[in-house]
């Protein structure tokens, strides 16, 4: 399984309703890319000083790393994407991709 970690920090003026969007729009995707499972979102709630700016993050699971790989290359995936990107501080350069392989120990 591998575990793809997103973490970035949302303008300020991006509101709310603009983030629910956001998050339902890469949660939609579970319907259309095999091998996509859990997704989870939530703001930083770590009480130490080492989220590098990040104030909010989301988790995919894929079954395996074809899974991701599909996911990336989508076009749903591409679109979400960038309307995220689009609402977070510094665009990509405030974004931290990190994905981890939970099949090794």
């Amino acid at each position: 399984m591998i575990r793809h970690c997103v973490f970035g920090r949302f303008r300020d003026d991006v509101p709310d309703g603009e983030r629910r969007a956001i998050h339902a729009d890469l949660e939609a995707l579970r319907q259309v890319i095999d091998g996509m499972d859990t997704v989870h979102f939530s703001a930083n709630v770590s009480p130490e000083p080492f989220a590098r700016g990040s104030t909010h993050g989301f988790t995919i699971d894929f079954r395996n790393a074809a899974a991701r790989d599909a996911y990336l290359v989508h076009e749903a995936h591409q679109r979400a994407g960038a309307r995220l990107v689009a609402a977070l501080e510094g665009g990509a350069d405030g974004l931290m991709v990190f994905d981890l392989d939970l099949t090794k120990k």
